[in-house]
């Protein structure tokens, strides 16, 4: 599987985060927090959701330190952070170069970030670079759905 190579424009995105670790994995929590509410995003640029994980500097993407801690955001892009609801956060994602993989299957399956970050990293002309790593939820996206499609857009840059 190849991803894409795109170069994201700075976004602004509205929603909610949480603090976790992947051995307290809180993603089902903070969703359930945030969909409810999304309607209430008014100047939303798309239907699109985003599904995004900043992670601190030294983060071990071997993943083997499950307790490491990374914040997890629920969240839309909007035109502009005029309006934000009350228990809402905005985020500013800066632009970047992005490797872009298109992935079809149950998004709890880890396998694709096994092969993304123990295969196609290691052998690829990039590095990791430190920006948000996220998933773009889009109409094809089905929670819980062996046919369920979503981005996954991993930060790089040249070696």
């Amino acid at each position: 599987m190849q991803p894409t190579i795109k170069t994201l424009p700075e976004k602004k995105l509205v929603g909610k985060q949480l603090t976790m670790t992947f051995a307290d994995n809180q993603t089902f929590k903070l969703w359930q927090s945030f969909m409810p509410r999304r309607r209430e995003i008014k100047n939303n640029l798309t239907t699109e959701l985003f599904s995004m994980q900043v992670y601190p500097q030294s983060f071990d993407f071997s993943f083997s330190n499950l307790k490491e801690e990374f914040q997890k955001w629920a969240a839309v892009e909007v035109a502009d952070f005029d309006t934000v609801p009350n228990e809402m956060e905005t985020y500013t994602l800066t632009g970047g170069l992005y490797a872009v993989f298109y992935y079809k299957g149950l998004s709890t399956d880890t396998k694709i970030f096994q092969y993304i970050y123990g295969t196609w990293l290691p052998s690829s002309n990039y590095s990791l670079d430190n920006k948000p790593h996220f998933e773009i939820l889009g109409e094809k996206y089905k929670n819980n759905d062996l046919t369920s499609e979503e981005e996954i857009w991993i930060p790089i840059r040249p070696k």
